[in-house]
């Protein structure tokens, strides 16, 4: 009888451990592992409050970026450039920092200067109205040209703004495209129709995004030679006419250039709308050669 005790009662080393072994994995987490609770799944209210955070991370992390965009356009407008100063007006005149063409000056007198500019690219669309400066024409032609520079192309591409705008009249049968950045408006004398245009930035040269809108064309400006004098104020179409005719006069007593035959005029205007008159800068120019004397 007490062998039967002994042998039912006592177990060997072997099963002792065995049976250890299987209890500690089939007991509960908590027991197992000390103090690791058990997973458990997300309420739905959880997983909202996740997302939220989330996309509230995402947008500052992209307010912070578009923020940091904007300071550097701005500071192309707080701290401009400018030019090298013939009298008082010109002392007062600044431009936004933005790329421009590029060209070397030839001549300066006091009425004027000889340039000769760098070729460079632009996209034009023509523009309603009978005038260069006329407000609803400029905008719709504006915004089209917008459109394309800021994405409308074929590859979405995102292009920079440069400076200045400049508006141009040509004779109908005129096939030149002479110095702007980067808006270019000229008039066809045949019905009056005018075109705006929009200088491309350098870097892309001639590999340039496509237009999705078919109004807009691509077009190079020929390197070319233009005598230029600047101006301060809002322009007006009957500023323009007296400047050219002063220009034209003072060009007639030039011994080094003449203006070519049929050549445009053009108004370079290089500041936002809300720079006060007095320190905007516009240029006017025509288009000359050397005399051949």
């Amino acid at each position: 009888m007490m062998l039967l005790w002994s042998t039912s009662s006592i177990q060997s080393p072997a099963i002792s451990r065995k049976h250890r072994i299987r209890s500690f994995f089939t007991r509960a987490p908590v027991e197992a592992r000390g103090n690791i609770t058990p997973k458990r799944n997300r309420s739905a209210l959880e997983t909202r409050v996740s997302l939220v955070l989330a996309l509230a991370s995402q947008a500052s992390a992209l307010t912070q970026q578009v923020l940091s965009e904007l300071v550097v356009e701005t500071t192309k407008y707080a701290f401009p450039r400018t030019f090298e100063a013939r009298n008082l007006e010109e002392v007062l005149m600044s431009v936004p920092d933005l790329e421009t063409i590029k060209y070397c000056i030839l001549k300066r007198t006091d009425q004027y200067e000889i340039r000769e500019v760098e070729p460079y690219y632009i996209a034009e669309t023509a523009m309603p109205g009978k005038t260069g400066f006329d407000f609803n024409g400029a905008s719709q032609g504006f915004n089209v040209l917008a459109e394309y520079l800021f994405g409308k192309n074929t590859i979405s591409e995102q292009m920079e703004m440069t400076t200045p705008v400049i508006t141009r009249k040509v004779q109908s049968d005129s096939k030149k495209m002479d110095m702007t950045t980067p808006v270019i408006t000229k008039r066809e004398s045949s019905g009056d129709k005018w075109k705006m245009s929009f200088v491309m930035p350098s870097k892309y040269g001639a590999n340039l995004p496509l237009p999705k809108d078919p109004t807009v064309r691509i077009t190079e400006v020929p390197r070319k030679i233009v005598a230029v004098t600047a101006f301060s104020g809002f322009v007006t179409d009957e500023d323009v006419k007296h400047r050219e005719l002063e220009l034209r006069k003072y060009l007639r007593s030039d011994p080094e250039f003449q203006v070519i035959n049929d050549a445009s005029v053009e108004v370079a205007q290089f500041n936002p709308p809300f720079t006060l008159p007095f320190t905007r800068r516009n240029e006017l120019a025509l288009e000359v050669e050397r005399n051949s004397d």
